[in-house]
């Protein structure tokens, strides 16, 4: 029981030291929303604010168990239902781009040929824009290329070990959330 003491006292720490860092927005500029900013513009974050930065879940992406997927960003989250992240990691965007909204995971295949020729696995599509399926993959030989933009490809691309991880954590009737 004192485990668990430990770690809520430690998630609440984090949260509280997540929140003390965001800025108003008349102070250095408007912050983006879900991120953390430093307390002046002249001011460099450290590597400890840096990555803060980057693994904060988004604002305004819903609460419990989802996938977060920010297009801006260029990064998802795998969020649990305690509202913490299991993991976030940078994805390369497909050429075609899911429009801002909630989303649920519609299909999974292990191992198929990607619409760019490219064989990929752990494909977890959410959504078709025009015509064209949409969802995470990651390539067999490990590459994160720059889809060709000639293409239409709904393919956002991760690497092996993250695409490892969405397999696992996204199952059909999971909730996706893009933001933009």
């Amino acid at each position: 029981m004192a485990g668990l003491t430990a770690a809520a006292i430690a998630a609440i720490g984090f949260l509280a030291y997540q929140a003390s860092a965001n800025v108003p927005d008349t102070l250095g500029g408007p912050a983006r929303p879900g991120t953390t900013a430093t307390a002046s513009p002249s001011a460099s974050p450290g590597k400890d604010e840096a990555a803060a930065v980057e693994t904060a879940i988004p604002a305004g992406s819903g609460s419990g168990a989802r996938v977060v997927y920010d297009l801006d960003a260029r990064r998802v989250w795998l969020v649990g239902e305690d509202e913490t992240a299991s993991r976030t990691f940078e994805v390369m965007p497909s050429a075609v781009d899911p429009a801002p909204g909630t989303y649920t995971v519609t299909s999974r295949t292990g191992e198929v040929t990607g619409s760019d020729g490219v064989p990929v696995e752990h494909v977890v599509r959410f959504t078709s824009v025009d015509g064209v399926s949409v969802g995470f993959s990651a390539a067999v030989d490990g590459t994160l290329k720059s889809p060709d933009p000639s293409l239409k490809t709904g393919g956002i691309r991760q690497k092996r070990a993250d695409g490892n991880a969405m397999w696992t954590f996204a199952t059909i009737g999971t909730k996706v959330v893009v933001v933009p």
